[in-house]
């Protein structure tokens, strides 16, 4: 991951002039407090996949015969996408519906029966037992008469399920079947049935892009992302981030996480599988009072600074007695500049784009702050300075 800001560097100030002998170094810089656009980016790389997206596949199982749509091709929701043969469910409804003229026929017997048997049972003429016959009749012809409705229904439906229809408005991806399979049903089948094809819709893509753990922190849902693509390298897509995914994953020991970025993609432009070079805006704003994050110090070098800048320790011990709340964190040191030399000073921060930091607390605009490196770079710049003066006389 490359963050796009600036680096502060240090600068050897020569003071004064005469020999090499008699130079003197300062390691630091004055830097003012101001007003500042903080900008801060993060660099990743993805790849777009289908936010929508189905497996098509027949409820009936046969032959295919027909396969009008092609790879490709953007079908509205109810367009045929495939013929299975219709012989077996045609012949099955064919059968149901006659078995359904002879339900019928026999529920009407059955309904006569029903009525003489009841005026004969209330004049004596025959016996309970006769007449219990006669109505345990009815009720099976007219149970049969119901299995033979809803055989018919079930048939109609075997036979239209032959007829593949699309069920949303979407761009067929992949056909892994041709003509003259013979494919499977999901529920005659213990594979779950056939793929005849995959369907997704491209209005709206999303790219998997993956980011180092020590930058998943400053990634947000919501926040601003630009995109570019090899096949567009003039163009610049926008986005946002939509979903952080909970789950790591390790690449040759570097660890990093999927972020989801939904793009919208009304020109079909962009095509699934298109390697991504993503820029996620995590800062973007001004804030009213800045300063260089170099001139932020902890208590641990507190001193080491200080000693740079001619400040005693008993100085330095005396101004950190104080316990502060959030130190480290919301609480830093600093080094400021004033008409009796470099004092220390509490500040508390806001956001940050690590090469500036809002100031909340602790400075104004106009302030100047004291930029300093870390002792032991200093103590190796001495070091440096000393070998080649020893070595050039």
């Amino acid at each position: 991951m490359r963050y796009l800001y600036l680096i502060p560097i240090l600068i050897l100030v020569s003071c004064g002039g005469g020999s090499n002998e008699s130079q003197s170094y300062s390691y630091y810089q004055k830097k003012d407090v101001e007003p500042k656009q903080l900008d801060l980016t993060i660099e990743a790389s993805g790849e777009i996949e289908a936010i929508y997206s189905v497996e098509i596949k027949s409820k009936a199982s046969g032959e295919i015969l027909d396969l009008p749509a092609e790879v490709g091709d953007f079908v509205k929701k109810g367009t045929i996408l495939a013929r299975i043969d219709q012989r077996t469910p045609k012949n099955v409804l064919d059968q149901a519906e006659a078995d359904l003229k002879l339900a019928e026929v026999r529920l009407e017997n059955a309904e006569a029966q029903l009525v003489r048997g009841q005026a004969l049972h209330a004049e004596g003429s025959i016996a309970d037992k006769n007449f219990e016959e006669i109505q345990e009749g009815f009720a099976s012809a007219k149970s049969q008469h119901v299995r033979s409705i809803v055989n018919v229904e079930n048939a109609k439906i075997a036979l239209d399920d032959t007829l593949v229809k699309s069920p949303l408005d979407a761009t067929i991806i992949s056909r892994p079947v041709e003509v003259g399979q013979v494919i499977s049903s999901p529920t005659s089948a213990v594979g779950g049935g056939t793929v005849l094809m995959r369907m997704a819709d491209l209005s709206k893509v999303r790219i998997r892009a993956f980011v180092d753990e020590i930058d998943i922190g400053k990634v947000t849902v919501g926040q601003e992302v630009s995109i570019r693509v090899s096949a567009f390298r003039e163009e610049i897509f926008s986005g946002k981030v939509s979903k952080i995914e909970p789950l790591a994953i390790v690449q040759q020991g570097v660890t990093i996480f999927p972020v989801l970025i939904d793009i919208e993609n009304k020109d079909n432009l962009l095509l699934l599988g298109m390697n991504t070079d993503v820029v996620i805006q995590v800062i973007d704003a001004e804030v009213a009072v800045s300063a260089p994050t170099g001139a932020l110090r902890t208590r641990d070098d507190a001193h080491s600074a200080a000693e740079i800048l001619g400040i005693s320790k008993a100085t330095v011990d005396n101004f950190l007695e104080k316990k502060v709340d959030g130190e480290n964190f919301t609480k830093f040191i600093v080094f400021k500049n004033s008409s009796k030399g470099p004092t220390l000073s509490w500040v508390e921060i806001g956001i940050s784009d690590l090469a500036n930091v809002e100031i909340k607390k602790g400075l104004n605009n106009g302030d100047q702050v004291f930029v300093l490196p870390s002792k032991g770079l200093v103590d190796y710049q001495n070091r440096f300075k000393e070998r080649v003066k020893n070595s050039f006389g």
